[in-house]
Order: C-alpha cells, then structure tokens, then sequence
C-alpha cells in the first residue's frame, strides 16, 4: 500500500480507502433506499480487519448511512485504533420519513456529538458537510459550527463532499473563501465532469477524495445489460437498460483493451486510472467482504499518459453522454 498526504494537512492516508456505506445495511427513509441491501454485521467486521491488514489506515463514512449504523461498526471495531484516519458527514436527516438536508449551526454540532460517541473517538480527523450547496454557506452557519468543532478539538480538519454531477459552484466558493481542507468528489472512467475541479483543488492544497470509483459496481465487469437489483439497493431506481448499454458498449470498445496491457483485471484499471492523477489523495471503493479488501488493494499501475488521454477522450466521445443520462435519471 501507498500513502499520500490529504492536501495541505499532516493526515497521511492509503491511496485505497474504505468506503463505508455499504456496511450500514439496509435501511430505510420511508419508502426510498439509502443502502446497498442487507448486510451481514459479521462479514462486515471481517472486511474491516482485512483491509487493516492490507495498509488500508483510512476509513470514510457518514451519519446517514444505515443511519449510524455504519459509524458504530468502525467505532467498535477500531474506534481505539489512533493509527486510523476516520472521516465521516453530516447534513442528511430522516425527518419523518422523508431525506431532508440540515446545515444549520445547532444541528451539526449535535450531530458531531452522536458520531463521535458512535466512533468512539474524542476527535474526527476529517468531518464533511454531506452535499451543503451554495446557500447553506451563503447562510454562514455551517461554516460557523465547523470551525468552532475545530476549535474545540472537535474536529481536526474539515471539507466537504461534492455535489455528484455539478461540483464547481461549492468548490469554488471554498476555494475563494479559503475554507475547509479537503474536497469529497465522484470521479471515475465514466463520470469524469470534475476533473478540472479536480486539479484545481490540488493547486490549491486541497486534499481530494474520490467516492464512486467504480460506478455502483458498473465498472468491475460484472454487469450486463439485463442486470437488476434488489428493491432495498439505490440501484434499483439509478440505472436503466440506456445507461447499462451505453457504458458497457464503450468500455468494451475502448477501455478495457487496456486490462491485457497492463495485465489487470477491470476492478484494477477503473482504480489505477483515478490513481494515476496525483491530484487525488486516496479512493474509496465500496468494500463489503473480505474479497472486496483483497481485490480493491491489488493490481494498481501508473497508467501511460497516452492511455490517461485514451480515456479521457472517451469521455468526451461517449461516457459524457452517458453522463447526462444518468443525472436524468437521479
């Protein structure tokens, strides 16, 4: 395993993170799906502990994911461990059966207290604001709690975790007003559209976190068109027959020549692609098992710049269009 400083701060963490939403299981806001489907608390451990014994130190969830339940798990399994970097969210409620975003002052520091004792930590190293958009900071309030939960020893550093297909009005708000440290954003073969943003972050001493790296599984090769999910998976209602097409299309086309090449498997090249821009402080896949932690922390090469553009290019040509799909379809 590779470490990479996160920006400008003293947090040193595993180019392959662990992506914790999964492990939450698979609750409920109403009638809508927050998880991936059930998961078993006992494999879920075991995934953990394998991913520790692969050099993975850094360990990325939320308060909304299995509502708390995903911040329990890792507090109870290395909540004592000081050699991990924990970073979690906040700003996603289930009021009443319904998801409702709260940046407000009072609520997040009420909120950090809950995952604190639910990761059984006196201190989150790295706390996001969960999607915030332009104007719960024009409100100033979470800016406020933020920065008095890092006075108070709270919270070591702060960020926040980018909006999925438009990520450059927060981020250059941040970046203006010289807030936060880190920047959370979905960037992967297919969903290339903060790239740019990306880059400027690095420039700017930002660390960067790349959720989505796979697509939901899409980009391991274990999906065909005809694939289907489970009615408590956020799948179920985030692709279609259209974006199934389109993209495995494409990748078989022109990507994944690129796994004979580098002699990996398509898990492998989807990571060492993101990996291969240094802007990127660490990557969290979503890791269930054990196998998961195995697989995700093997096989990950320096891509040729010539091969970086091929996919870029890809992008621009057809993933794009894909893309905009997606965002249709929520």
């Amino acid at each position: 395993m590779q470490y990479r400083k996160f920006g400008n701060t003293d947090l040193k963490v595993s180019e392959i993170g662990f992506g914790a939403w999964a492990i939450g299981g698979n609750a409920m806001v109403g009638s809508t799906p927050i998880g991936w489907g059930q998961a078993d608390d006992k494999t879920s451990v075991a995934a953990i502990r394998q991913s520790l014994d692969c050099g993975i130190n850094f360990f990325d969830t939320a308060d909304f994911y299995g509502l708390g339940h995903s911040e329990t798990l890792l507090g109870k399994e290395m909540g004592k461990n000081k050699e991990v970097v924990f970073a979690t969210k906040v700003g996603h409620r289930d009021m009443n059966g319904s998801i409702q975003f709260d940046y407000t002052k009072n609520y997040i520091l009420r909120a950090c207290e809950l995952s604190l004792k639910r990761l059984q930590r006196d201190t989150i190293d790295y706390y996001q604001l969960h999607t915030a958009r332009v104007p719960h900071f024009e409100s100033a309030q979470c800016v406020e709690a933020m920065e008095l939960l890092q006075q108070q020893g709270k919270i070591r550093y702060w960020g926040l975790s980018l909006n999925t297909f438009y990520p450059e009005p927060e981020a250059d708000l941040l970046m203006q007003q010289k807030w936060g440290s880190g920047f959370q954003l979905v960037f992967n073969i297919i969903n290339q559209r903060a790239r740019q943003i990306m880059q400027k972050a690095n420039t700017n001493g930002y660390g960067v976190i790349a959720r989505m790296p796979l697509q939901f599984g899409l980009l391991t090769g274990k999906f065909t068109v005809g694939s289907d999910f489970a009615a408590d998976d956020h799948r179920s209602f985030r692709f279609n027959k259209d974006i199934l097409r389109d993209s495995l299309i494409t990748l078989e086309d022109t990507v994944w020549p690129l796994c004979e090449k580098y002699n990996i498997n398509k898990t492998s090249l989807a990571l060492s692609y993101i990996l291969s821009y240094d802007a990127v402080s660490t990557v969290i896949p979503g890791i269930r098992t054990p196998q998961h932690a195995i697989d995700n922390t093997t096989g990950i090469k320096q891509l040729a710049k010539e091969d970086i553009g091929l996919i870029e290019n890809a992008f621009t040509t057809h993933f794009a269009a894909v893309v905009d799909l997606m965002e249709k379809q929520g």
